[in-house]
């Protein structure tokens, strides 16, 4: 997330929408500052906080401003407990995203691995092949998932 924040940046990205602000609902204050952050965290990054360093003071400042909260109660929203895991879930669910399973993996593994990786594989392999190089990975990747990368 961008660290230095203009104004115009401040409004565009981190204004609550009316239907955004109502999920907000009647949170107490450092869990109403602390779920907004996130909100617009995820909404952003398409991803949750890891640390809290990862958001910018401007950002939580212009949030506190939108929820009437003081901006130094967010120091005190905890990232490990159950109400973080509960506004996550609500967030995912206003987004319209759920948490990954193993089988979400595998697919998106093996479609990493059909169109992307298998792919740029042969491309690569092609080419050191035409300055008459050798390309470990290439060999590695080969044998491992046993593909003919020459055509």
């Amino acid at each position: 997330m961008k660290r230095n924040c203009e104004i115009d940046e401040l409004i565009e990205n981190f204004t609550f929408l009316p239907n955004e602000m109502s999920q907000i609902g009647n949170k107490t204050d450092e869990n109403r500052l602390g779920f907004a952050v996130i909100f617009k965290f995820f909404q952003q990054e398409a991803r949750f906080p890891i640390t809290k360093h990862e958001i910018p003071k401007v950002v939580i400042d212009f949030i506190a401003k939108q929820t009437k909260t003081p901006a130094d109660l967010f120091n005190t929203y905890e990232f490990n407990n159950r109400t973080y895991f509960s506004h996550k879930a609500q967030i995912r669910e206003f987004f319209g995203f759920r948490e990954s399973t193993d089988v979400d993996i595998k697919i998106m593994t093996n479609w990493l691995y059909e169109n992307v990786i298998y792919h740029d594989c042969k491309i690569q392999y092609k080419n050191a092949h035409r300055i008459r190089s050798k390309n470990v990975h290439l060999a590695y990747i080969q044998k491992e998932k046993n593909v003919n990368l020459v055509e």
